[in-house]
């Protein structure tokens, strides 16, 4: 009854296995394998389970999170791939939304389409917006493009066709020639992947998929003959990008849904803790190695949102990303981690990322042979990570080549080192806090109103400052919150969530087309949860509804549980829209009907045996004070003397003043002058800033 959660991220690839049996957590956290992402799975894997003496056939679950598909995305690095589409629309993709998102720059950049122009292939046919067909295929079109691509070395097909979210029949009569004529060719169907309205988005999410899809299969099969060859008999299952378990398979074919994965894993995870707190308002704040990582969770429930945009080419620009029609934890990632580094621009001016040190070099300190300076070499030099205690002692970090990398950035900006290494920390709280504020500010939320969860190896070294920033009072850190993302997956539910776009006025809303849809949709979740190792009995059901009032141009969620039970469903769901449409817009709009434009089901099985908050090791006999330790604080803008404390000492009801630095194995809390740290029964730390 062993479960294994692996997170692999840019940086460190994280890794928790749960023994269902005793209640006893395994962790570990290593160097991801960048080259070669399979190996440090694989180890990680071998060493948790057979420090207990027995073989990875121990394991009866391995669920895995990764950031495979976003940096394929945002390094273009897929597959070659080409796109079928309907005559006259091989532009859609480069035309996409037509919105400018810097109105005046007149040398915008806009992301390039992930296919070129020569090869988007058109075929003739034309499918109605009712479904109806009004130009049957023309199987000489098909023809032609099949001619074409033979021998054109593409890798992977999207098929994206007018309207085939309502009749995906062209779609599907093309998908399989493509497989009967060019096996081995990876095809991806809009109507499979994206049945849902808005060409630009239809598009750009299959064609997406397709571009992943490859590198996606070709990982999931190595990893898994890794694991098979280990002796592992189980089910190796995947996080999606809202925060659902799914089969390996669904993965492979649908690679898109895997976007958010290992984000969404650490959301789970604060969203549990939230919970086992009795907290109703949290700001999970994930602080990486690479990227940084923020969401809202109000009243248990993550926000979660069905669009988003990858691999922007200006971090808080909307428009200038590749757009995506994905259900995803509505969560802001920015490039400010431990390996993000420090340089300095044209005018003299510090400045901090978007680039990483990542896993291979790393940061200076690491020493394997990075040499620009980072924010982690920032935070050994500011006295925040003892060298001879990073990953538990597994790693000894290199200070001289940590003091190098900033002397010659202090050199460089003209100011001594310890303000260079102050500064950097500065930076990059500094756009971890603007990040939030915009986030907040676009989702009419306070970051003052929330509670911050930090985890992350770099999170709760950074959590003081960054709250103090926003005026955030209270600081959650959990036990070992450099794995949390590992320990998400294990608490996460099976999940999938479907969806089909058909245009129903409110006035044509009846109980017989609600149940005809709702019941297509939960057919097609029911049997990829079974397919994912759910029993019938134990999938839950969630429908939601996409309205908008009619001649609006975009929709709002609304869940529409035991709707099918109302004696009026049109008058319910109308009221249900007004209600939800009043708590986020402040006002409803008297005289103007609604409508239905898209429908989902979101359906979950919770995990048979889920396990509890993290317990902190049983260290009885220790001292809790360690040693002493200078660190810098900017609020008295020098280094203080503070007492190094050991976590796993600390005993419920324990009380921190501030300064102090609380060390366990996978990171650091640094504690502020103007902080108390509370130590929670289930050993959670609770930290309270006096603003």
């Amino acid at each position: 009854m062993m479960h294994a959660g692996i997170d692999v991220g840019g940086t460190f690839t994280d890794s928790v296995v749960f023994d269902g049996r005793t209640g006893e957590f395994r962790l570990d956290k290593r160097l991801t394998t960048p080259a070669d992402p399979c190996r440090a799975v694989l180890e990680a894997g071998t060493a948790l389970v057979d420090d207990g003496g027995s073989a990875l056939g121990a394991l009866e679950q391995v669920l895995h999170a990764t950031t495979l598909v976003t940096n394929a995305l945002i390094e273009r690095k897929g597959a070659p791939t080409a796109l079928i589409t309907t005559e006259g629309y091989r532009d859609t993709l480069e035309i996409g939304r037509d919105v400018r998102f810097d109105l005046f720059d007149l040398n915008i950049d806009r992301p390039e389409p992930l296919v070129p122009r020569f090869r988007r292939l058109e075929v003739r046919e034309r499918i109605r917006e009712d479904g109806s067909i009004l130009v049957p295929l023309d199987e000489a079109s098909v023809a032609a493009v099949l001619e074409t691509l033979r021998g054109d070395g593409v890798e992977s097909i999207a098929v994206c066709l007018l309207h085939a979210y309502r009749n995906p029949l062209h779609e599907r009569w093309i998908g399989d020639l493509l497989a009967q004529e060019l096996p081995g060719v990876a095809v991806s169907l809009s109507s499979d992947v994206c049945p849902e309205i808005r060409e630009y988005e239809r598009t750009s999410t299959v064609v997406a998929n397709a571009y992943v899809r490859p590198l996606a299969e070709s990982y999931l099969r190595q990893l898994d003959a890794g694991l098979k060859s280990g002796g592992f008999g189980g089910r190796l299952s995947m996080m999606n990008s809202w925060g659902g378990i799914m089969a390996v398979e669904t993965a492979a074919a649908l690679p898109i849904w895997l976007m958010e994965s290992g984000p969404a894993a650490g959301v789970t995870a604060a969203a549990k803790v939230a919970d086992g707190l009795g907290l109703d308002r949290l700001l999970s704040f994930e602080m990486g190695g690479t990227t940084t990582k923020i969401c809202f969770i109000d009243e248990g429930r993550a926000s979660r949102t069905e669009t988003f945009e990858a691999a922007r080419i200006q971090r808080f620009k909307r428009g200038s990303g590749l757009l995506l029609r994905v259900p995803a934890i509505d969560l802001v990632e920015i490039g400010a981690g431990g390996g993000s580094i420090a340089w300095r621009d044209a005018i003299g001016l510090l400045k901090l990322g978007p680039e990483s040190a990542g896993a291979d070099p790393g940061p200076a300190c690491y020493g394997l042979g990075g040499r620009a300076p980072t924010v982690t070499d920032s935070d050994l030099l500011l006295g925040h990570i003892d060298p001879h205690y990073f990953l538990g002692g597994k790693m000894v970090l290199d200070v001289k080549a940590a003091q190098q990398a900033i002397a010659e950035l202090a050199d460089a900006l003209a100011v001594p080192a310890e303000k260079a290494a102050s500064g950097i920390c500065d930076v990059v709280n500094e756009q971890m806090a603007a990040a939030i504020r915009v986030h907040a500010s676009e989702t009419g939320r306070d970051p003052r109103d929330y509670a911050m969860m930090a985890f992350g190896g770099a999170g709760p070294a950074h959590a003081y400052e960054l709250a103090r920033l926003l005026r955030i009072g209270r600081v959650v850190c959990p036990i070992s919150p450099g794995v949390a993302s590992a320990f998400g997956l294990l608490t996460a539910p099976l999940g999938v969530e479907v969806a089909k776009s058909h245009l129903v006025a409110s006035a044509d809303m009846d109980r017989d087309l609600l149940q005809e849809l709702l019941g297509a949709l939960r057919a097609q979740a029911r049997e990829i949860l079974i397919g994912a190792g759910a029993t019938a009995d134990e999938i839950r059901f969630e429908p939601i509804a996409d309205v908008r009032y009619v001649g609006q141009g975009y929709e709002i969620s609304v869940l529409l549980s035991e709707i099918e039970s109302s004696a009026c469903v049109a008058e319910e769901v109308t009221r249900r829209f007004s209600v939800e449409y009043e708590n986020r817009f402040g006002r409803q709009i008297s005289g103007i009907p609604a409508e239905i434009v898209t429908w989902r089901v979101r359906a979950t099985a919770e995990p048979s045996m889920p396990p509890t908050l993290m317990q902190a090791p049983v260290s009885s006999g220790i001292a809790a004070v360690k040693g002493r330790r200078s660190a810098y604080f900017p609020e008295v803008s020098g280094f203080v003397e503070c007492p190094v404390i050991n976590r796993y000492a600390l005993k419920d009801g324990e009380r921190i003043g501030g300064p102090a630095l609380i060390e366990e194995d996978e990171s650091t809390v640094v504690v502020g002058p103007s902080a108390t740290v509370n130590v929670q029964p289930s050993g959670v730390l609770m930290m309270e800033i006096s603003q």
